[in-house]
């Protein structure tokens, strides 16, 4: 497809010349950038990657908060096992522990279903929307201008939604400087076809999570499925496999050092472009309460997971999720300790206040930084405020709860009035996240999550604390866990909302119907609605006033860098996004040069006999028999530039070294964040030859920062994969169903 035309104030955009490696690009700004991607060793036209219906962006998917790719003309689909995990999670019991054994459907008909909540979206069409979301808004701030956004974003998606099987969103890019509606077909049958067992698609765990070097077989195949008709159906048992337009080519000689790469996926969150008070904030407060939160819900559920299998398969996905948050969290803080990205901040508000200062008529520049420091001070305020309560709510059945009262109230009104998540687009998703708690919910975690999370709430001053919820529940200031777990268990008795059968027997009923409920979860969240709807409408307020500064802001900043020569792209926000890079390793720190392949020769030696170092026997006796040769295999080759031997510093005579091993993971430069997870990592030809899984240590600040020097972004090498689905698992099917050049 064809991007419509982006406002003038952006357009300088991808005018400028691009440094290192830096910038998550919108595909349309590719178009502009062929001179960076032919320096790179890029063969594909920036044209053809700016085009979302030509190879190989038609090929590239969103699972809502991973990125995936086709890799066959029957729907196979690509991405990382930890993205698949929901699926594994979802299809695995105490006795049938799929987590610990892997799987393998060698038909169709042996493919397992992923879960209701799982979906696969194809982005079609991108439009830039800007003058219509904004065309109203003069003269609005607070919460009369968030609340005519959110009106101009719910009607062009309904327009844009006509057509059911197409999911829409309009999305703020340069944050609320332009909008775009993204049109995406949504696969509601998603099913899982292979995953290798935890011990090779998790090798090293949480210990070696963000670490290098690295020796994870992070990959996952699952598979998109349609109704008889070609269009997109919720699972039945005979619907057939989704024909794309497009799929990857997968390269089995993969990369070597110094190759250029394409990264395509659904990047997350960054903050490039956040103030210096905004990381002075999340370094001193933020990031310190969400690590100390997310520590105490991971002990708990191992704690309880070690005494009960089941528990611990219904709670992997989760904790696996809160690990991988909680050590990104410590990664930033200890980043942040590293390099002073506060100063570096500092002195790049400085240089852009001493240009605005420069010219007088930049001066609505200068309101615009004053009125965004005051916001956002406002707003830091507010979440100090609303962290503890928020917190308090963390019970799964509390949740399903409020959902299903607030669904009830919003289904009161028009359906073009209601909130968006509660509009009759949401109500599929709505009951699949209520029936999907059959496979992740049980009583006695939610109570010791819960209590722990009640215990700090009680903790804090009065101030912060909410008097309905403690009224509600018979809280008092200083109450133990175990104080609070007794008022807890009495909740639980009398609440029929642990089943499937329970919740689902709310959706569709009046709001009255709630408040008159004896279901102790029912009146616990009735007493509390309306402080949370207090709180949303405080919430909407400084949203609609960020909503005015914040994209004067942005517009002084790609002012500024248009005349630095320096390129501007947009924070990451979920949607498709292009970067590029070079298989490269890094200086980690003084005396220590991390080279960029890892293998599995130095897989097996790291291993032990415990989890998370455990390897499958079937692995090393592949190895160790020499079934290494094969089509798969190729020797890798250290560059004489590369510094192997002698720390940071450039060895005056380096010798190439043989590689003589298969290869598991390798570094590159591309930029990437969290999201970015499973995306498809290209050649120069647009083949697929690996899968982005993870960042190293030493980059995790990066969504707040790029450092060309030592970001490096890890993934799992496509001859490894291939290796161990030839060699290893015996995923022959599959093979012959890829298209496999060299």
């Amino acid at each position: 497809m064809k991007y419509a035309l982006v406002t003038a104030a952006l357009a300088v955009a991808t005018a400028l010349s691009v440094q290192a490696d830096e910038g998550q690009w919108q595909p349309y700004q590719l178009a502009e950038l062929q001179t960076e991607l032919s320096k790179a060793g890029i063969e594909i036209p920036g044209k053809q990657l700016a085009d979302l219906s030509q190879y190989p962006m038609n090929a590239i998917v969103s699972l809502g908060y991973c990125s995936a790719s086709f890799v066959s003309g029957q729907g196979l689909v690509v991405t990382n096992h930890h993205c698949g995990y929901n699926a594994i999670q979802n299809n695995s019991t105490k006795d049938n522990n799929l987590i610990e054994k892997g799987f393998l459907a060698k038909t169709l008909k042996e493919e397992l279903p992923a879960g209701p909540q799982e979906r696969l979206y194809i982005t079609e069409q991108v439009l830039d929307v800007t003058e219509q979301v904004t065309a109203s808004l003069a003269g609005l701030t607070g919460a009369e201008r968030y609340e005519a956004i959110e009106m101009a974003r719910k009607n062009l998606i309904k327009a844009c939604e006509a057509d059911p099987n197409y999911r829409c969103s309009v999305v703020s890019f340069h944050h609320g400087l332009q909008y775009f509606q993204i049109k995406q077909l949504m696969l509601q049958d998603v099913r899982l076809v292979y995953a290798p067992s935890e011990s090779v698609g998790n090798f090293g765990g949480d210990i070696d999570n963000f670490e290098y070097p690295r020796h994870t077989g992070d990959y996952t195949f699952l598979r998109g499925y349609v109704g008889k008709d070609g269009k997109p159906a919720p699972y039945a048992e005979d619907n057939v496999p989704y024909q794309p337009t497009s799929f990857l080519k997968v390269n089995a000689s993969g990369v070597r050092e110094g190759d250029g790469i394409l990264l395509a996926g659904y990047p997350g969150q960054t903050s490039r472009y956040r103030l210096a008070d905004e990381i002075a904030f999340a370094a001193d407060w933020q990031y310190p309460a969400m690590v100390k939160t997310y520590q105490q819900m991971i002990n708990s559920i191992d704690r309880l997971g070690a005494a009960d299998g089941e528990l611990k398969v219904k709670y992997a996905s989760v904790v696996k999720s809160h690990n991988n948050r909680m050590k990104k969290l410590q990664g930033l803080l200890d980043g942040f300790k590293v390099t002073d990205i506060h100063a570096i901040k500092l002195e790049r508000e400085q240089q852009l206040n001493q240009w605005i200062k420069a010219d007088p008529s930049r001066a609505s520049y200068q309101q615009a930084l004053l009125e965004l420091a005051k916001v956002v001070d406002a707003e830091q305020t507010f979440t100090q405020q609303t962290y503890y309560f928020e917190n308090a709510k963390r019970s799964d059945l509390l949740n399903a709860a409020s959902t299903l009262y607030r669904l009830a109230q919003e289904q009161q009104k028009p359906d073009a009035e209601r909130e968006m998540g509660y509009q009759d687009r949401d109500l599929p998703m709505i009951k699949a996240r209520l029936a999907r708690l059959e496979k992740s919910y049980a009583e006695a975690m939610d109570i010791e999550l819960w209590s722990e999370q009640l215990a700090e709430y009680a903790a804090q001053p009065e101030a912060v604390r909410v008097a309905e919820l403690d009224a509600a529940l018979g809280l008092t200031a200083g109450m133990t866990q175990a104080q609070i777990k007794v008022l807890l268990q009495k909740l639980y008795a009398q609440s029929k909302l642990a089943s499937t059968e329970g919740r689902l027997a709310w959706l569709g009923q009046k709001a009255e119907a709630f408040e008159q409920s004896d279901d102790a979860f029912i009146r616990l969240a009735v007493a509390i609605a309306g402080k949370n709807k207090a709180l949303e409408l405080q919430d909407k307020e400084l949203k609609g006033q960020i909503a005015v500064v914040r994209p004067a802001y942005m517009q002084a900043i790609i002012a500024y860098n248009k005349e630095q020569g320096k390129p501007v792209y947009p924070d990451a926000n979920s949607t498709l996004r292009i970067t590029y890079g070079t298989v490269d390793g890094y200086p980690a720190k003084d005396g220590v040069y991390k080279t960029p392949f890892t293998s599995v020769k130095g897989m097996i030696a790291k291993r032990q006999a415990e989890y998370p170092f455990n390897l499958p026997q079937k692995l090393v006796d592949a190895y160790n028999q020499g079934k290494t040769d094969g089509y798969f295999y190729a020797d890798l080759a250290a560059s004489t530039e590369s510094p192997w031997y002698c720390g940071i510093f450039t060895c005056p005579q380096a010798k190439k070294t043989a590689f003589n091993s298969v290869p598991v993971n390798f570094l590159s430069s591309a930029d990437t964040t969290g999201g970015n997870s499973g995306s498809a990592v290209m050649n120069a030809r647009g083949e697929l030859v690996g899968l982005n899984f993870d960042s190293t240590y030493e980059s995790i600040t990066k969504d707040w920062y790029f450092n060309p020097e030592i970001t490096r972004a890890i993934h799992v090498d496509i001859r490894f994969m291939l290796w161990m689905m030839q060699d290893v698992d015996g995923a022959d099917n599959l093979l012959s169903e890829m298209t496999i050049v060299r």
